[in-house]
């Protein structure tokens, strides 16, 4: 009888402490979709704009942006773009302010450098606010409007220190649909230049 309780006893022991000595040894995985890199850039900003699709007249908005990222996963992650922007006599008297806002997917690929430059392609989208002009409405005109918008494009960030590099050029497609007595749609090319922090996780 104390043999067969003690033969229980250690089969039972074995049954339990198999699998508790595995979970011991087992290490955490790490999470799948965590922070790998981000970027902080600030620059300078132009855009080439029209009044209106049909007319032949451009002008360029002068203005500042403010471009955060975060890297997730395999390159993946998303940015986020604040952009502000002003021209002055885009017809007699008139002027013209914006101001952007984006959020979106990106692809960040680090290039073969001693300090890892980078170069990155994305799609944002948001709304644009424009104050301090004339928009035309079917009542009237306002000063100010506001609609949906998106951009696309990439740009290249050269490592200067392991955590700053110079963001040498970014070029996006910008459209917006702001009313402007004809299609109500803008198309713009904006280009960006400026300074990058960049944290890396290793």
């Amino acid at each position: 009888m104390r043999t067969t309780f003690w033969a229980a006893f250690l089969v039972g022991a074995m049954t339990v402490g198999g699998p508790l000595a595995c979970a011991q040894n087992k290490q955490p995985s790490a999470p799948r979709f965590q922070v790998t890199s981000s970027d902080l850039a600030v620059t300078y900003t132009t855009e080439s704009a029209k009044i209106t699709p049909s007319t032949s007249g451009d002008f360029w908005l002068q203005g500042g942006s403010l471009d955060a990222a975060a890297t997730f996963f395999h390159n993946f992650g998303v940015a986020m773009n604040v952009t502000g922007d002003h021209a002055s006599n885009i017809a007699p008297g008139v002027n013209l302010n914006e101001i952007a806002f984006m959020i979106g997917p990106r692809y960040t690929r680090r290039l073969p450098s001693k300090r890892e430059s980078r170069v990155f392609v994305e799609a944002l989208a948001g709304g644009v606010r424009g104050f301090g002009s004339i928009f035309p409405l079917p009542t009237g005109t306002d000063s100010k409007a506001s609609s949906f918008a998106f951009q696309a494009g990439g740009g290249l960030d050269i490592a200067i220190t392991k955590h700053l590099a110079l963001r040498a050029i970014e070029a996006d497609y910008v459209r917006s649909y702001l009313p402007n007595n004809g299609t109500n749609t803008q198309d713009h090319l904006r280009l960006a230049f400026g300074v990058t922090y960049h944290t890396q996780k290793h």
